[in-house]
């Protein structure tokens, strides 16, 4: 069982930067594929970004490319997502997922194969 616990939402001015955590509490920590997603009122989930089991590869969705940054560190268990630059449509509960991964290069994009979610963290950007 993999718990996940997010952290560093809140209220933003369009512009302004949030780093988003999700600690995990697994054991095999470096077994998981990490990724965010993120959900906006009145609209479905939504990929944001995605970070291997290594950390070695990484994709986002074309919205947040140039803004935004996903790291983990394996070490501390922890998955990070560094928002700058950030915008009123970043305005969303934004979710931590994990999944198991048996492939070095697995990087899912789909929220349907991650099988733990955070309680999600509400990230405000005003205009």
């Amino acid at each position: 069982q993999v718990q996940l616990v997010e952290s560093g939402g809140g209220l933003v001015q369009a512009g302004g930067s949030l780093r988003l955590s999700c600690a995990a509490s697994v054991r095999t920590f470096s077994s998981y594929a990490m990724a965010w997603f993120r959900q906006a009122p009145g609209k479905e989930r939504e990929f944001v970004a995605v970070v291997t089991r290594s950390g070695d590869s990484i994709y986002y969705t074309d919205s947040v490319k140039g803004r935004f940054t996903i790291s983990r560190d394996n070490a501390k268990k922890l998955v990070y997502l560094q928002m700058n630059s950030l915008k009123p449509e970043d305005t969303a509960v934004y979710y931590c997922a994990a999944v198991r991964s048996y492939s070095s290069d697995y990087i899912p994009l789909s929220g349907a194969v991650y099988d733990y979610w955070g309680q999600g963290t509400q990230v405000t950007v005003s205009s």
